[in-house]
């Protein structure tokens, strides 16, 4: 070993040394040449709120998260880079970023790539339209990862995402407000096999959640995981899951704004989650066959000083890349 390899060993860990990528992981654009492809969707024009910085995430993201490349796991006592190809395949490009239609249809056209490379993607946006279009290429037909199957949802947030009572969100149709219920209806996601847990907030109609009802979804807010407790809600996630594949989609506003302040949609009137009690619906997960999960409505540009909400982002990130490793180590 060089002078050169004993610095980079010892600086390794560091998030401020080397060239910035998703969790430290090799930088490389092919699909067949990883088992878990990290990627980036800098996309943020679904999103019909004033706040629409979301876009920056992924950069925020790569400049935070090197600190975590070659972690273990230690409370599944696995290392999630041993025996895995983990590459970050950089960011899905939008030549027309101010075009949601036209971005999701992008976002799908890129993981049509990693779906027929037989990659698992774990991905950051990006506003909380970007599983729309993740999905449309990862579950239901045609798809490789799940066999044509649907894929049943772990959907964690503060809000339903099924706002079927709007056509559109200022503009967007196929928008943050609406991919929970357009993947239903077209063969993506199978909602009788799919959780949404962690809704609150006030919200501009009392029959907020009829339309998540309605498409087949078991609704968990937060009034009703404080009601039943933490191991009552994960027992339920495992049940509905089943034995088919799940996709987990975590929108950062699901936690406390004292956890995750730089969020797009916060909603401070309700206490969310602890980054404890997230980590704990995210691991009941484990033993599932899960085909991959992103990361989504990260506002850098409203974080503090010390990048919290972007540390926190990571470390979201690196628990679902961890279940896919260990799905695929038990495979």
């Amino acid at each position: 070993m060089g002078t050169g390899d004993i610095h980079d060993a010892v600086l390794e860990g560091t998030y401020w040394w080397g060239v910035p990528t998703l969790l430290g992981a090799e930088h490389d654009k092919d699909p067949a040449n990883c088992d878990i492809a990290l990627v980036g969707v800098p996309h943020s024009t679904g999103n019909g709120t004033t706040e629409r910085d979301q876009h920056l995430g992924p950069r925020a993201v790569r400049n935070v998260s090197g600190w975590l490349g070659g972690r273990v796991h230690n409370d599944f006592g696995i290392d999630p880079w041993a025996g895995h190809r983990v590459s970050d395949l950089g960011d899905v490009p939008f030549p027309q970023a101010n075009n949601n239609e036209h971005c999701i249809a992008q976002i799908t056209d890129f993981y049509r790539n990693i779906d027929q490379a037989g990659a698992r993607p774990v991905s950051i946006g990006g506003d909380h339209s970007i599983t729309g279009g993740i999905l449309k290429a990862i579950a239901g037909p045609e798809a490789k990862l799940t066999g044509g199957a649907k894929a049943g949802l772990l959907h964690i947030d503060a809000h339903t995402d099924t706002y079927d009572m709007l056509d559109h969100f200022l503009g967007a149709k196929r928008s943050a407000a609406h991919w929970g219920a357009y993947l239903v209806k077209e063969g993506h996601v199978d909602a009788q096999r799919s959780v949404q847990i962690g809704l609150r907030g006030h919200t501009r109609s009392l029959d907020w959640l009829q339309s998540s009802v309605d498409l087949g979804y078991e609704v968990i807010t937060m009034q009703r995981y404080r009601e039943i407790g933490a191991a009552a809600a994960c027992d339920i996630i495992r049940t509905r899951l089943g034995d088919g594949p799940v996709y987990i989609t975590f929108d950062l506003d699901c936690l406390d704004p004292s956890v995750a302040p730089a969020v797009s949609n916060l909603e401070p009137g309700v206490g969310g989650f602890s980054i404890d009690e997230a980590n704990q619906l995210l691991r009941c997960v484990r033993g599932k066959t899960v085909i991959g999960g992103d990361v989504v409505c990260l506002m850098p540009t409203k974080d503090q000083p010390n990048n919290i909400t972007s540390m926190v982002a990571s470390t979201v990130m690196f628990e679902i890349m961890a279940l896919v490793a260990d799905c695929l180590s038990t495979a």
